[in-house]
């Protein structure tokens, strides 16, 4: 992901609306999406939600009211967006942003499903990892 292939949708603007906490972009293709501030959060591309491998996802809670105090670029292909919890260790690139938008109700529906299978609220604390070694913030 560190380069852009020639289909790479590729963003005309982008603007962070706090009140609605949404990250509104649209693409040169035409397509426009509002991206929830808390769905980028819980679907951040970092090590430290996705895990290291295939089954370490950490499941994130309590993100309702995250917001996105910074939005820094990346090169001509990524942001990497600077949550109000600390987190800011998920590059979000066009490619990235873009599935997110197009699959925003298929996400949230899985996001809903593994909170149910856990048994927690959406609004729990994050449970603290100990011995996680990974770096970065909550």
């Amino acid at each position: 992901m560190a380069g852009l292939a020639h289909d790479t949708p590729i963003p005309e603007s982008i603007t962070l609306h706090s009140q609605s906490r949404v990250l509104e972009i649209g693409f040169a293709d035409g397509t426009r999406f509002r991206i929830p501030f808390e769905l980028m959060r819980v679907y951040s591309p970092s090590a430290e939600v996705k895990g290291h491998g295939p089954g370490q996802e950490v499941l994130q809670t309590g993100k309702r009211s995250v917001d996105i105090v910074e939005l820094e670029p990346i090169g001509n292909y990524a942001v990497k967006p600077v949550f109000s919890d600390g987190h800011d260790s998920g590059i979000f690139s066009w490619d990235y942003l873009h599935w997110l938008g197009t699959r925003q109700d298929e996400l949230w529906a899985e996001y809903l499903r593994r909170l149910n299978d856990a048994g927690v609220d959406r609004d729990a604390p994050m449970a603290t990892a100990a011995g996680h070694a990974c770096g970065g913030h909550g």
